[in-house]
């Protein structure tokens, strides 16, 4: 009963300390990022084992390899809290859509509108629909002007990202926040 087993990806540590750089010649640093220099590579060990830390490779592609004198165990917090900062701080920008009707109202129009600015000032994009049914596709100049009117009620805050297009039956229309325009949350109420 041996089948196809695979064993699970496991990734390992790629980061070569004390005796796995192989490199004749290092650039070494001390634990207080000072350069020391470039020395030999038992020369660098033996800082390091003066300072009771390790030899950790940090831009092994470098010519000769940059090493520094450091805690490993310091070293790998040090990068998964980098990490994490990072993942912490981007924004993956979504596109909303918002459905309009040819013949919508001023007052449903408005309440449209402001969710879409609520939308463009989290940072994403929003896409505005109308949808034609059935003889509403004879009247497409309304579903175009009613897109006119959003694009002025939201003209402080977003630009045209892609201007007005009929696809089959319906109308859309994409706008993207102004990065010259301020963050005003007093102006919601528009």
């Amino acid at each position: 009963m041996r089948g196809n087993y695979r064993r699970p990806f496991v990734k390992r540590d790629t980061t070569r300390i004390n005796e796995r750089i192989t490199a004749p010649t290092v650039r070494l640093l001390d634990e207080d990022n000072k350069q020391i220099g470039v020395v030999s590579i038992e020369e660098a060990r033996e800082k390091a084992a003066e300072a009771g830390l390790d030899l950790v490779e940090i831009a092994g592609a470098a010519q000769p390899p940059v090493v520094k004198v450091i805690d490993y165990k310091k070293y790998l917090y040090q990068l998964k809290k980098k990490k994490q900062e990072e993942k912490r701080n981007t924004h993956t920008s979504e596109t909303k859509q918002i459905q309009l009707g040819p013949f919508i109202g001023d007052h449903d129009l408005e309440i449209k509108t402001r969710h879409g600015r609520e939308f463009l000032m989290n940072g994403d994009k929003v896409k505005f629909i109308v949808k034609f049914r059935g003889r509403q596709m004879s009247r497409t100049e309304l579903g175009e002007q009613v897109l006119k009117k959003v694009i002025e009620h939201l003209s402080d805050v977003s630009k045209v990202e892609r201007e007005i297009k009929l696809e089959g039956r319906q109308m859309s229309l994409v706008l993207t926040r102004d990065k010259g325009a301020k963050k005003n949350d007093d102006k919601i109420e528009s």
